[in-house]
């Protein structure tokens, strides 16, 4: 793109985002990196609305990560709620106990060292860096890859799975600027939750619908690999989910029998296929730390 394209779509989105922005925790002025770390994890595949409430717990909480790491890791998977995806509550424990022991207490502030804390990858070191201390981070979540899907190369959907083309892109229309360009990430993330979305666009009141690529070549329906909804029912997210939520439920350890009792549910039909699911899901809960196994075929969530 010409500077002067760049520049243009830079006023547009930055000039939207100033009136449209959502007034979040994480973004006021007086958050910590700590808080925006949580928020980033916490909003991997999931809505703000069920964010929300759980951030706002945590931080209460455990306002900073030397608070977290003081907890057993059990703590910090029961406060998770039904957020989904628990092992993100372990990974935040696990961050915040070499934040306490490896920096001091503090929140590093460059990519580098942001991604040698447990669970913390390339999105979320640069998400952080952007906008806990504002600095010039290429930030590509699944909004950002559709708004430059569409706007820039004319396409509805991204690729499946993230491009070194889709990055060099991005770092490509990052301001030079270090604190514009924290905003501008966070202001085309915005227009991507909001305006751009994926099912139902709202390009009459988008910013930069005059120079879209994808208006102009007639809004073409995505022709790659079919997006499907991930299921739920019945599968073994939802017998996970169940045998936490009863483990969250009780403060202490857990007969065995009330675990086998909890899955496929009261007074669902039962038979041998929902037994092996259970105790296939119950294992992967162990192996992956999220429960703790103890005498007497009784369970626990870690530590507690």
């Amino acid at each position: 793109m010409r500077a002067t394209d760049v520049a243009a779509l830079h006023d547009s989105v930055l000039t939207w985002y100033a009136a449209h922005r959502r007034d979040l925790p994480w973004r006021a002025p007086h958050r910590t990196p700590w808080g925006v770390l949580v928020s980033e994890v916490m909003l991997q595949q999931t809505p703000v609305v069920r964010v929300l409430p759980v951030w706002e717990r945590w931080m209460d909480a455990w306002p900073t990560p030397a608070d977290l790491a003081a907890e057993p890791s059990g703590t910090a998977v029961r406060e998770w709620g039904r957020l989904g995806y628990p092992r993100r509550a372990l990974r935040l424990h696990a961050a915040a106990t070499a934040i306490r022991d490896l920096h001091g207490g503090e929140v590093p502030s460059d990519e580098e060292t942001l991604r040698t804390l447990p669970g913390i990858g390339d999105y979320t070191a640069a998400a952080v860096a952007a906008f806990a201390f504002g600095r010039r981070a290429t930030v590509v979540d699944t909004n950002v890859r559709r708004v430059h899907a569409r706007a820039l190369t004319g396409t509805a959907l991204p690729a499946p799975s993230l491009t070194r083309a889709e990055v060099a892109l991005a770092t490509s229309l990052l301001p030079q600027d270090d604190a514009e360009a924290a905003t501008w990430s966070v202001a085309v993330m915005e227009l991507g939750a909001l305006v751009c979305t994926a099912r139902a666009p709202r390009c009459g009141e988008c910013p930069v619908a005059g120079r879209c690529a994808w208006l102009r070549a007639g809004s073409p329906a995505h022709d790659g690999p079919a997006r499907r909804g991930q299921a739920w029912a019945g599968t073994d997210r939802q017998c996970r989910g169940t045998l936490l939520q009863v483990l969250r439920e009780v403060d202490g350890p857990v007969p065995g029998e009330t675990l086998r009792a909890a899955w496929p549910g009261r007074g669902a039909a039962r038979d041998a296929s929902h037994e092996l699911q259970r105790d296939r899901c119950l294992d992967a809960l162990v192996a992956e730390g999220l429960v703790e196994p103890l005498a007497g075929d009784r369970y626990r969530l870690p530590g507690t």
